[in-house]
Formats: C-alpha cells, sequence, structure tokens
C-alpha cells in the first residue's frame, strides 16, 4: 500500500493538501517548507513545478512561478532538493505542474527520479487522459506513481466515472471554472456540483481544490469530499514578512482553527 493509499484509509476525511511552488519565495526553501507543514499537520503536500505559461491558475501562483524561475528552480534543481527528503518526512508527496516540463526532462527518467527519491504521485492539468493510456500509464505504473486526474462542474457524468477509472490516489474537484485564487467562499451552485458528484459513488477519494483559504471554506468543502486542497492563500502566506517557519504554522492554525 503506498503513501496515498494508506493516508485515505486511516484518514477518510478532513485530509487537508497543501500546495506550494518550488522555489517560491526563496530558491532554498523547498525542504523548510514541507517539514514545517508535515509538522504542523498538512496530510499531503503537492509541490508546484515552476511553469512560465500556467494557465490554469490564477495571478497569485503565476506570480510565483515567475519568481521561481527567476531564482533558478528547474526539475533537476527540484529533484536534488528532493533527494533526501524522505529522511524527514513520510508525508505522501505529490509533483503538480504542466506537461512541457515534463515532456524536455525525459518522461521515463522523470518517472524514475521521482519514485527514487519517494515521490508518490503526479498532477498535470494539461495531460489529456487519452494521451496518458496511449502513451504513459504503463510508464507511472512500471514506477509506482499515482496519477491524479480533474474534474470541472462542466465534466459529464460519464466522463467523470471514466477519469475515475484511470485516475489512482484520488480525483481532484476543481469547484469552479474560475481560475485558481479567484473564489473567496463556496457557492449555492458548487454545493450542487459537490452533491452531483457525490451521488456517484467514485471509487477514488476526492479532495476539492480552487477556492479554499481559510477555515470556513476548508470545513464545507469537507463536508462533500474526503479533503481540501488550498493554494493560492498558502503562497500568499509565503510572501509575509518575517520568519517561514512561523508563517506557515500560523497559517496551517487558520486552516485547522476557527478561532
Amino acid at each position: 500500500m503506498n503513501r496515498l493509499d494508506k493516508l485515505f484509509t486511516q484518514k477518510p476525511e478532513n485530509i487537508l493538501s497543501v500546495y506550494f511552488t518550488a522555489g517560491y519565495p526563496q530558491l532554498d526553501d523547498t525542504q523548510t517548507i514541507i517539514k514545517t507543514l508535515a509538522e504542523c499537520g498538512a496530510d499531503i503536500i503537492e509541490i508546484g513545478i515552476p511553469f512560465s505559461d500556467p494557465l490554469a491558475d490564477g495571478p497569485v501562483i503565476q506570480k510565483s512561478n515567475d519568481t521561481a524561475l527567476r531564482n533558478g528552480m528547474n526539475l533537476k534543481l527540484l529533484f536534488n532538493q528532493l533527494k533526501n527528503i524522505r529522511k524527514e518526512t513520510e508525508i505522501p508527496l505529490l509533483l503538480m505542474g504542466y506537461i512541457n516540463p515534463v515532456m524536455q526532462y525525459g518522461f521515463e527518467e522523470f518517472c524514475v527520479k521521482s519514485n527514487e527519491i519517494g515521490i508518490d504521485g503526479l498532477i498535470l492539468p494539461d495531460l489529456p487522459p487519452y494521451i496518458y493510456l496511449k502513451e504513459y500509464k504503463y510508464l507511472f505504473e512500471k514506477h509506482n506513481m499515482s496519477v491524479v486526474f480533474l474534474v470541472t462542474p462542466e465534466t459529464s457524468d460519464k466522463r467523470v466515472k471514466e477519469i475515475d477509472s484511470i485516475s489512482s490516489g484520488f480525483v481532484y474537484l476543481v469547484s469552479s471554472s474560475s481560475t485558481t485564487g479567484v473564489k473567496e467562499d463556496i457557492e449555492r451552485e458548487q454545493l450542487e456540483y459537490f452533491k452531483r458528484i457525490e451521488s456517484l459513488n467514485l471509487r477514488n477519494p476526492r479532495l476539492i481544490g480552487f477556492g479554499i483559504s481559510n477555515y470556513k471554506t476548508f470545513k464545507r468543502a469537507c463536508q462533500y469530499a474526503s479533503g481540501a486542497i488550498i493554494g493560492s492563500a498558502f503562497i500568499k502566506a509565503l510572501a509575509n514578512n518575517g520568519d517561514l517557519k512561523k508563517n506557515i504554522k500560523a497559517f496551517i492554525g487558520t486552516i485547522k482553527n476557527s478561532n
């Protein structure tokens, strides 16, 4: 049983997954952020691979990508930063990004290196499922990598079930059609969408992302899924002045506690 499956078996609800962009705010902050998040009670960490044209992301994450790239972050350096991470924590780790940097690095070499350092899975929003099935599925299975696919409010029930059938780890429910970081609350039509997906009885757990920014939205999302993903709000917290570890601890505290 891999780390993701073990997590969802042991903790089927209120899972907190946190996204950050590798190389942001400073080039060498990656390990510190991971270790501090794990210590503060995050359940999953999604490590963003910086890319020059992150179309699905809002201005906050776009800016963090730009900063990380200017800082000098790339996949080779990221893998080097993570080479000893499993000596520090057993928290499930996923890489999230766009297909272009992975293709440039080499898909099989990417999978080999990810498995070697203990990465549990991958999220590539612009990887079409049919391309995954045709060209890459065997590689991810060979190297024990979970592959998480996204569904949106526009995804039909039939398509949702198809995506569920090829996903592993969990299914990523995009809460709205907007880019990341745009909404600050969960609206009625989103709740109807969550209920619709819940009624499909998918085989994979579900995590809700996009627009989860505080205790209220996190707890609301957890009513309709196994947990939720926070990205833009955490990136904003990383940009605050002061001690990085203290900022992370303070932010996670606001998500886990209503006070």
